[in-house]
């Protein structure tokens, strides 16, 4: 049956080819880490999240398999049927522990963290008030909850307070990213704390990009603030920082039971593997104790933010392991990053919708399982693949 014209998929996709965003998935054939192989092809990644270097560690993978072995794969249902297991409970408690808070509370992914905690504190009385560079499950978390939905200017202080001071809800919630996905720059939390103390409104944080790599033994980028008292409402992932799978939530003990009640991705969705939790114990462990890895991350960015300067690049205000080089151009970041992957060293294209238009990037990403003759590698990569002309 032929399709309808409301249903003309073909033309959106042409015309997202023809603006040079359309996406494509690369297969790799290798674990995690400074290296991945794509069609037999082996290269430097500067793609992935695994800031500590941790989603391959033999202490992780051990913790993995034994647990595996001990109760199985598939938890079997939700946290709130019979899928919560002795693994699920000690690894909340940790991180409750390492995030400095009465409690935390699991959740599969982070987009379905932030859904379910959005969705159950707020409704249409309610308002949220979100950073205009919010991770896209922010996004989507607020326009969701039927709350009156307002953007503030990314970063900005004064901003939010003008739409704070217009606001007449029960209950306002202030969002931000802790450290941006796509930029790498880090929230003004005290500045945001004190405009939402002054309109009483809650802060909350997604540190998808902050735990592990900033503050005390990765406590997060509240903590590296010191502002974490303030921050009502925490939430971090656990595939990135830690190399494993899934997302949390840390608060007091009257919201981790409020999400348990109302926070329906966590109430209808199947708990993670019990071995993945296992996994994540262990890796969170390191975390916290090696501290040489973040020492280690701090180095690496200094190395490359100093060589890409040094060759006339456009780098991004980040002190973090999230580097971009801004290029402008759709076509010209895709041409570098195809450059640059003739070369051996993978770098992905960040084109809008993810990003605002006019500001597509190389999305560099540091790793403490890099070395610094990596990055040697990645500049010299880039000195022989300097970004086109406009």
């Amino acid at each position: 049956m032929a399709a309808t014209s409301a249903f003309d998929l073909e033309t959106a996709l042409a015309e997202r080819r023809r603006l040079h965003r359309y996406r494509t998935r690369l297969t790799v054939d290798a674990p995690a880490g400074r290296e991945t192989v794509i069609d037999g092809r082996r290269y430097l990644n500067f793609c992935a999240n695994d800031y500590l270097g941790l989603a391959n560690h033999p202490e992780v993978i051990h913790a993995l398999k034994q647990a595996a072995d001990d109760i199985g794969v598939g938890s079997g249902a939700s946290h709130l049927v019979c899928g919560h297991s002795r693994f699920h409970h000690a690894l909340e408690e940790q991180l409750a522990e390492a995030t400095g808070r009465p409690r935390a509370l699991l959740f599969s992914t982070g987009f379905m963290a932030n859904l379910g905690v959005v969705g159950a504190l707020l409704d249409k009385p309610d308002a949220v008030f979100e950073d205009k560079l919010n991770h896209a499950s922010l996004i989507d978390a607020g326009l969701a909850s039927g709350a009156r939905f307002r953007r503030y200017l990314h970063n900005d202080a004064d901003s939010l307070a003008a739409q704070l001071a217009r606001a007449d809800a029960r209950r306002k919630l202030v969002i931000t990213d802790g450290v941006f996905s796509m930029d790498g720059d880090a929230a003004p939390l005290a500045a945001l704390c004190d405009v939402a103390d002054a309109h009483d409104a809650w802060m909350m944080v997604d540190d998808a990009h902050g735990f592990g790599v900033l503050g005390d033994q990765g406590a997060g980028t509240p903590a590296a603030q010191q502002v974490a008292a303030r921050i009502p409402v925490y939430m971090a992932t656990l595939g990135k920082a830690l190399g494993t799978f899934g997302a949390f939530v840390a608060g007091s003990d009257a919201l981790i039971e409020t999400l348990i009640q109302f926070a329906r991705p966590y109430i209808y969705t199947t708990a993670m593997p019990p071995a993945v939790a296992a996994a994540t114990l262990k890796s969170l462990s390191i975390m916290r104790t090696d501290t040489w890895r973040r020492d280690k991350l701090v180095a690496l960015i200094a190395q490359f933010r100093g060589g890409a300067q040094a060759q006339g690049y456009t780098l991004m205000d980040s002190a973090t392991p999230i580097q971009p080089l801004l290029i402008g151009d759709d076509a010209a970041a895709l041409q570098l990053s195809a450059r640059l992957r003739e070369q051996g060293v993978l770098v992905s294209a960040i084109r809008p919708p993810t990003v605002p238009d006019g500001t597509a990037r190389l999305r560099v990403t540091l790793s403490a399982a890099h070395e610094p003759e990596d990055v040697v590698a990645l500049l010299a990569a880039l000195g022989e693949a300097p970004p086109p002309q406009d």
